[in-house]
């Protein structure tokens, strides 16, 4: 029998479910105070959110502006002078709606971060509260010279508007004067009278390379009688001026370079741009130094837009960019490379006639009333029967210069510009010399012309048929190139370095000079590339009886035979 519980206290069942039940009830107040936590948080985001939202609604409007000055900042006044000018804030000059304004700079705003030219935020205050980026939109004017600083240290530049007009701006403080060049593109503001961006015209700058070409007479060989002529009409009259002035004669205004491709060309107008700026007297230049020349390289093929008036524009504007440059006393070459592209003859267009909008316009541009002093047209083509005659006229492109194709002489003379006694020598081969380095580049330039020039069966590479029913035979000496010489050279010393590589002794040698011409007899593009008699005769420079069909014979490098090309089938003979 248990004992009896004293009177007055609760039995320990009742305790313990007293325990329970209050165990209970802090539980369920602890969730629901974590609920309340979550509820109060969310309400006080959502309160700021709003809070950010009516800060949003009440924002006063700012208006934007150009910075156009920086007025200095009056120096801080005397103790006890009461100067109260000088108490003033930081005040700067901004084009604010078309209207020159000069407005207090807001505190928060340091003065030295500003740079004119920049769009500035202006409060109702009338206060300047924000600086931005500067724009890069605006008028299209072309820069025609940069002018020394204004009084208050300003860039300055001249600048002429679409309209012709010459006005002067002063440049955006992120704009480096030193890096600007005349004829460059800028945005501006008219109004406030600022160049606030520099614009790339892409569609000119990719065909035109301003710059002096470091190539001269002395890398070109095999073309001497050809670099003669050049130089009589091109150097004489900048060297003696006087002389050319007693009689009355006048520079050439440019000549035309014709001939198969791979022969030069190119590389003949770069070394007119070099020797032009070395005949130049160094007293020209208001320093006392050389001037310098500029090459113009005008693509053909990539000049040519579908849109109507553009070609006609970047040909304006190339011919522009060559006054500009040659009114600063320095020769400028501009050259039409692919000139059959650009300037065929007009009415020959299949699809449309656009040639009869360019021609005439690269006609005004050199026979215009704005004089083309110290500027050379030179163009250079391999297909000078489809450029119209109109260019080619006496007083315009004056000279005509065919560059052929080497013969075995010259052919020698630009192997020397590429396979030298400095170049590393197989040491076989600089045995069988008795060690003499000029004596083993001879005998490997020898044997090289050797192996291109024979007349053998085994160099025969196409049969031509005239449309007399003649037959020739034309060899591999028919169609080398100074291209095609630099591609021999170049594979043999890729062969020499190979062979170094694996543990051989490298250095050049007949032996993998020998081999270089039969590889590149075999991937030559002229071999392969010509589909049809004419495309044969442009390559070969044959220029005279209509070719009836072209068969290849095929025995360098194992070719193979390619069918006759029936007459019908191939365009008018030249």
């Amino acid at each position: 029998m248990p004992d009896p519980q004293p009177l007055g206290m609760p039995s320990p069942d009742f305790i313990s479910h007293q325990l329970r039940e209050a165990r209970s009830e802090s539980v369920s107040l602890a969730a629901k105070n974590e609920r309340l936590v979550a509820a109060l948080t969310a309400a006080r985001e959502r309160i700021t959110e709003l809070g950010v939202q009516l800060d949003a609604v009440t924002l006063p409007p700012v208006t934007l502006g150009l910075l156009t000055g920086l007025p200095a900042r009056p120096q801080a006044p005397e103790a006890g002078s009461g100067d109260a000018a000088a108490e003033r804030p930081y005040e700067v000059d901004v084009m604010l709606g078309g209207r020159p304004m000069r407005l207090g700079l807001h505190a928060s705003l340091e003065a030295d971060s500003l740079v004119v030219g920049q769009l500035v935020a202006v409060s109702d205050q009338m206060l300047v509260v924000d600086a931005l980026s500067a724009p890069d939109t605006g008028e299209a004017v072309t820069l025609e010279e940069v002018l020394p600083p204004s009084i208050s240290g300003a860039s300055r530049a001249l600048v002429t508007t679409g309209g012709g007009a010459s006005r002067v701006v002063h440049l955006a403080g992120h704009l480096d004067p030193e890096a600007l060049t005349p004829g460059d593109t800028l945005a501006a503001d008219p109004r406030a009278g600022i160049a606030t961006a520099l614009v790339e015209r892409t569609s000119v700058e990719q065909l035109v390379v301003a710059e002096t070409p470091d190539v001269s007479w002395n890398d070109i060989g095999g073309l001497g009688t050809q670099i003669d002529q050049i130089r009589d009409a091109l150097e004489l009259p900048f060297t003696h001026p006087d002389l050319y002035r007693a009689y009355g004669l006048r520079a050439p205004k440019g000549l035309l370079l014709y001939g198969p491709p791979g022969c030069g060309k190119t590389l003949i107008a770069k070394a007119v741009a070099t020797s032009l700026a070395s005949s130049f007297a160094p007293d020209s230049s208001p320093d006392g130094r050389r001037t310098s020349a500029a090459f113009l390289n005008i693509k053909g093929p990539e000049l040519l837009s579908k849109f109507v008036g553009e070609t006609e524009r970047q040909i304006r504007a190339i011919f522009d960019q060559a006054r500009k440059v040659a009114a600063e006393d320095r020769p400028v070459v501009i050259f039409f490379d692919e000139m059959e592209a650009l300037f065929r003859t007009r009415g020959t267009g299949v699809s449309s006639d656009v040639e009869t909008m360019i021609v005439p316009q690269v006609l005004a541009e050199i026979d215009g009333v704005e004089s083309l002093r110290n500027v050379v047209i030179i163009g250079a083509s391999n297909r000078e029967d489809m450029i119209d005659p109109a260019i080619l006229r006496p007083g315009r492109l004056d000279m005509k210069i065919r560059i052929g194709r080497p013969d075995a002489t010259s052919a020698l003379e630009i192997l020397a510009k590429h396979l030298t006694a400095g170049l590393p020598l197989d040491p076989v081969e600089l045995a069988a010399a008795d060690g003499d380095r000029e004596a083993a580049a001879l005998s490997m330039r020898r044997n090289t012309i050797h192996a291109l020039y024979d007349r053998g069966s085994a160099n025969e590479v196409i049969e031509i048929t005239y449309a007399s029913g003649a037959q020739e035979t034309l060899h591999l000496a028919d169609l080398v190139s100074g291209a095609m010489l630099a591609a021999v050279v170049a594979r043999a010393k890729t062969s020499a370095i190979k062979d170094e590589l694996s543990g051989g002794s490298g250095g050049m040698s007949s032996q993998r000079l020998l081999e270089a011409v039969a590889a590149e007899a075999r991937q030559n593009e002229e071999i392969t590339g010509a589909t049809g008699p004419d495309d044969w005769a442009r390559l070969i420079g044959r220029r005279g009886e209509q070719i009836r069909s072209v068969r290849r014979i095929g025995r360098i490098g194992r070719i193979g035979l390619v069918d006759a090309v029936p007459a019908e089938e191939s365009r008018e003979g030249l």
